[in-house]
């Protein structure tokens, strides 16, 4: 489970987030393109986008299954 304790600096404030678990497999971009960028330069990816809409939320739970270290949180902020 993230950390929100722990969320990565370059992460945009809101519900979703990304932890210093992150291995940088990319598994959450390729399921949430608009919502998380990989940072390639520190070998992270982070949450450049908060979620819009039901579909951005719905990819952006999606990524956070797709995790396979679930270094991806949701603090159960409202929708930026």
């Amino acid at each position: 489970m993230a950390d929100k304790s722990n969320k990565i600096e370059q992460n945009i404030p809101g519900a979703f987030y990304v932890d210093d678990q992150c291995i940088a497999c990319d598994a959450c971009v390729v399921e949430a393109p608009k919502i998380f960028e990989m940072n390639d330069d520190e070998g992270y990816a982070y949450v450049k986008r908060q979620p819009k809409n039901d579909s951005d939320i719905e990819d952006a739970n999606n990524a956070l299954a797709a995790c396979p270290v679930d270094a991806i949180g949701n603090d159960g902020s409202e929708i930026s």
